[in-house]
């Protein structure tokens, strides 16, 4: 009976599988450049992801056919992944799910995504704030951070409450029913750091839900089953509903370099910047995308 292969490999194992030297090996490992985790101070190697690097690093990329995206929720970058994926037909893959900024960047780290959309704060603070958050994953020294787009980002309540809301004291309220987001999510985030300024403690709100994305945080609003809950002018527009404003903030995309240059990534830029995504973003309201594209970050500046 042929012995299975192992899940993980030690760098003895990897440098007999690569043919490197164990020199080269923990440089690259140290550096992010090949999939890696550490145990009890040993580098491991898991087999499935050094296989996936190397087809993807081929010349060109095995993996140029698809896209798959994890991180923060948005309504625009969902509308462009849906047409994306209708202008490509069977010819490639462009996926997004939403995970929320942290699990994003988790999944990122592991290989499970080839790129990561986060927001993490006030657009003003986000150049310093989203890569103090990724360099705080060992994958990053390979990640550079590129610049989506600005959004608002409010306080989401039905239209005829919108009035009332809009002063914190009745927002606060104790009967005021609230539906906030996961654990990780940009915009539990925010909700803290708004409550923060109110000086109100987040475990004294009367939660009713736990929504896990822009769309099913405006579907409990808009049912009744909360009054009120962090979320985007887009997501509140797109379901009628009323929208107090609190800040802009920035849409940020994470990935590795090797990726950066895949043209799915590319069409993506380039909808983004062309007429029919500046139209789009013009119709969902909320969105700056005087900046797009452009580099906020990479370790290689530091």
């Amino acid at each position: 009976m042929s012995e299975l292969p192992p899940t993980f490999l030690n760098v003895r194992q990897l440098t007999e599988y690569l043919h490197l030297n164990e020199k080269k090996i923990y440089v690259m490992a140290a550096e992010g450049k090949i999939p890696a985790t550490k145990l009890t101070g040993k580098w491991l190697f898991p087999k499935v992801l050094v296989d996936r690097w190397l087809l993807d690093s081929c010349h060109g990329g095995l993996m140029t056919d698809r896209l798959i995206l994890g991180g923060s929720d948005d309504p625009l970058l969902q509308a462009a992944a849906i047409r994306l994926t209708q202008q490509l037909r069977a010819q490639a893959l462009f996926s997004y799910t939403v995970t929320g900024t942290t699990m994003g960047l988790e999944l990122l780290a592991q290989g499970h995504a080839d790129a990561c959309v986060i927001h993490w704060g006030r657009a003003e603070e986000s150049e310093v704030r989203h890569p103090a958050l990724i360099q705080q994953y060992n994958s990053s020294k390979n990640w550079i951070l590129v610049h989506l787009f600005c959004r608002s980002q409010g306080l989401i309540v039905r239209a005829q409450d919108q009035s009332r809301f809009e002063d914190p004291t009745t927002a606060l309220d104790h009967n005021t029913r609230w539906a906030i987001r996961q654990k990780g999510a940009g915009s539990q985030r925010f909700l803290k750091e708004w409550l923060m300024t109110h000086s109100y403690p987040f475990d004294r709100l009367a939660v009713t839900n736990t929504a896990y994305s822009e769309r099913e945080m405006v579907s409990m609003i808009a049912r009744g089953e909360a009054d009120i809950g962090p979320g985007t002018l887009s997501a509140a527009k797109e379901f009628g509903l009323g929208f107090i404003p609190v800040c802009e903030e920035s849409f940020d995309l994470v990935v590795p370099r090797s990726v950066y240059f895949r043209k799915l990534l590319q069409q993506l830029f380039e909808f983004l910047q062309g007429p029919e995504g500046v139209m789009l973003a013009h119709r969902l309201q909320g969105y700056d995308l005087s900046r797009s594209g452009r580099l906020v970050w990479s370790s290689e500046g530091e």
